[in-house]
């Protein structure tokens, strides 16, 4: 898998190819805390960068969950939607939420870097 990219909307992407999956950061599931609900995407569905894509909903808050990128959903994460708490334990890793083949390569320069996501989040608690 790729070096991940982060977006100020705590979504992080990885990318295989020309397929980038997408999830939300452990800081993420930190300010949400429990969850206890997920919707994802249908395949086929195109989805524009920072448009809302997928749900994720805990015992503090529902809110949406955003695509860093441009594309068209080729997968959504079933196993999230039947089993919603395993995203907290493995938010950036098995609990993604959808899959998509990207459409523009050139917006994942906009994305931020481990160092620099783990920067913004300091200084942008909430």
């Amino acid at each position: 898998m790729s070096e991940k990219k982060f977006s100020k909307k705590h979504e992080w992407v990885s990318l295989e190819g020309d397929v980038a999956t997408v999830g939300i950061t452990k800081h993420a599931t930190e300010l949400l805390g429990d969850i206890v609900f997920a919707e994802v995407p249908d395949a086929g569905k195109s989805v524009e960068k920072e448009g809302q894509a997928a749900v994720v909903e805990s015992t503090k808050a529902a809110s949406d969950v955003y695509s860093p990128i441009s594309g068209e959903i080729t997968e959504g994460n079933k196993a999230i939607v039947n089993d919603p708490s395993s995203i907290n334990s493995d938010p950036e890793g098995a609990s993604w939420f959808f899959k998509l083949k990207i459409k523009d390569k050139e917006e994942l320069n906009s994305l931020m870097s481990k160092e620099e996501y783990d920067k913004f989040c300091k200084d942008n608690p909430n």
